[in-house]
């Protein structure tokens, strides 16, 4: 009798035990913010249905892959709250390995084609775009993302990556408040003092970082700090981005810092 008491008393004191109490949800913490930092897009460089077979059968991933076929298609293949596998290596304003803080946007479309008169660029439905515009605005919206952290791979990834190339319209984005633009009336005005006297590759380089940019700063213009050129321009000025630091892309550079915190 005396042992039955016994390991009835222990069986109640192990289950006082291991009891976990109900945590007070009901104080917040005012040091805190949402994990989603950044929005990053990209382009797939494959078909529809080979964009969806390796974003959802490969370790590589995407949280939503926006599709290019009739009748147009959205598919949210990673819940928001988890880290899909896009962005690889990369950073952004001194923050790194950007899949921890980040969602990605995969968007079908073949990237490009070299040609023996040079590489040309397939371009993006309308219709694709504005899916795109919309789903951006949305998450965005939702998680405060600020306007000069919604990015291109390129921009986080220039020495590896082109996407979403120099035919995805950021300035759409733009125009729909979603991210600054050196306007061309604000670039012209700067542009005169720059030719007159061009800036040093350090003060590119210095002025690059400022945006965001990783990059040397070391005043030689090397083929790393061309390819970050090719990246600012391919996305400001999709019409030439010959990796030149000439005047426009000082003025470019000038104003886009002017509309940034």
């Amino acid at each position: 009798m005396k042992k039955i008491l016994l390991l009835t008393l222990l069986a109640t004191l192990l289950s006082a035990c291991s009891t976990i109490i109900r945590p007070d949800a009901s104080i917040a913490a005012r040091g805190q913010e949402d994990r989603v930092q950044f929005l990053i897009l990209h382009y797939t460089a494959l078909d529809q249905a080979a964009s969806l077979r390796v974003l959802s059968q490969q370790e590589v991933s995407a949280h939503y892959l926006v599709g290019n076929e009739n009748p147009l298609k959205v598919w949210q293949l990673v819940d928001e709250n988890r880290m899909a596998y896009h962005a690889g290596l990369s950073e952004w304003k001194g923050y790194s390995r950007l899949n921890a803080s980040s969602i990605g946007i995969e968007i079908v479309n073949l990237g490009y084609q070299d040609t023996p008169t040079g590489r040309v660029y397939y371009p993006f439905p309308q219709a694709q775009i504005d899916q795109v515009i919309a789903l951006v605005k949305s998450i965005s919206t939702r998680y405060k993302i600020r306007p000069q952290y919604i990015l291109g791979h390129s921009d986080i990834a220039p020495q590896r990556k082109s996407d979403p190339g120099p035919l995805f319209p950021w300035k759409q984005l733009a125009d729909a408040g979603l991210i600054p633009w050196p306007y061309p009336d604000e670039v012209a005005i700067r542009q005169v003092a720059f030719e007159q006297e061009l800036p040093t590759t350090l003060w590119f380089q210095q002025k690059l970082a400022k945006i965001g940019y990783t990059i040397k700063q070391d005043g030689v213009l090397d083929e790393a700090t061309r390819n970050v050129l090719i990246a600012f321009q391919s996305k400001y000025r999709p019409a030439n981005f010959d990796g030149i630091a000439d005047a426009q892309t000082a003025a470019m550079i000038e104003v886009l810092l002017s509309k940034l915190p």
